[in-house]
């Protein structure tokens, strides 16, 4: 029997799906000049309605905006009384992407001095010690603040790897590397406890080795074969570490024919045909981000009454957040927005 919860989850959700800026708005996007005509295209979708509210000046305002809808948007979901159990271990589970993404611009802010902006969304920030983390000092200050938001694990990894984030550099990517994989690693085993919990699993497997997949790409096109297999991460559905590490034992052209699977091997050959056309290593990123997203949509967008709904929700609203930021930040540099149209995600 169908729960309660669980009808009223994927109604709302759906629901929020209509009211994203879809392929139409791109396409008059594409044409307009000036924010307040990028907003009005954008008015009868939520994200639009939201950016109309607020006072957006430069593109640092734009940015910021962006990230508190974000967070707005799943607070909401948060508070839900009939929330699925199933459901919210995804969303909890997912967002500590961005507690990651903090956790490394604190370790940048630590060597180089300088501070980046935080991502206000995740668990250091639902404890209040967003500030704290970013105006961290030292490895140690890190570690405590991890530590005071029960994210221990990931203090782990950096006290492990204290000497190469110490050491800076390639060092230090290893150590954000092992934070990427203890990621994926959480998130894999929520997605396996569960409803649908086999095909959720599959579905971050496959984010692992499109990850992966361009971890290796750009080793090559780079010329840093060498060392680029430590930086992939475990868990992969096809392309694991040991896979990486076979292709990278060749050039760019013939690591498609490293790929056992037909649909990577279609990935992997639209890469190589893009990048001796332009020499544009962003191609490999372009072209994976839009692979990525059709194999998900494939996979998450037909099902309901599931946590793959929330899951698919997520990744939506990351693409949209993601296309609307490309799109603004072009038009407040005076870009035409044309230029911009390779790297957008769109659904026909």
């Amino acid at each position: 029997m169908i729960s309660t919860g669980y009808a009223f989850t994927s109604a709302y959700l759906k629901g929020e799906e209509a009211r994203l800026v879809a392929s139409e708005h791109v396409s008059r996007l594409l044409r307009v000049s000036d924010i307040r005509d990028a907003l009005a295209v954008m008015n009868d979708t939520d994200i639009g309605g939201y950016l109309e509210q607020v006072s957006l000046r430069t593109f640092d305002d734009i940015e910021e905006h962006l990230w508190l809808y974000l967070r707005e948007c799943l607070q909401r979901l948060e508070g839900f009384k009939l929330l699925p159990s199933g459901m919210s271990k995804v969303l909890k589970a997912y967002v500590v992407k961005y507690d990651v993404l903090n956790i490394k611009a604190a370790l940048w802010a630590v060597s180089s001095g300088r501070q980046l902006r935080m991502i206000p969304i995740g668990v250091i920030q639902g404890h209040g010690l967003l500030d704290s983390l970013a105006q961290a000092k030292d490895l140690n200050d890190i570690v405590e603040t991890l530590t005071t938001c029960k994210l221990g694990n990931y203090a782990e990894i950096l006290q492990e790897h204290e000497k190469d984030i110490a050491a800076g550099g390639k060092s230090r990517l290893l150590a954000e590397a092992r934070l990427d994989g203890e990621y994926f690693r959480n998130m894999l085993h929520q997605a396996r406890s569960t409803g649908n919990g086999d095909l959720l699993s599959t579905a971050f497997g496959f984010i692992i080795d499109l990850t992966n997949l361009q971890i290796a790409c750009r080793a090559m096109v780079k010329g840093m074969e060498s060392d680029a297999a430590d930086y992939a991460i475990p868990g992969g559905y096809l392309v694991t570490q040991t896979a990486v590490r076979d292709m990278l034992s060749s050039n760019l052209n013939d690591m498609p024919q490293k790929l056992g699977n037909a649909r990577y091997r279609e990935i992997a050959d639209e890469i190589v045909a893009s990048y001796d056309k332009t020499g544009n290593i962003a191609t490999v990123q372009e072209i994976i981000d839009k692979h990525k997203f059709r194999l998900l949509e494939e996979m998450l967008s037909p099902r309901l009454m599931s946590p793959l709904v929330m899951a698919w929700y997520l990744i939506l609203k990351e693409t949209e957040m993601r296309n609307v930021s490309l799109i603004l930040k072009a038009i407040t540099d005076g870009v035409p927005v044309e230029e911009v149209k390779d790297y957008l995600v769109v659904r026909p």
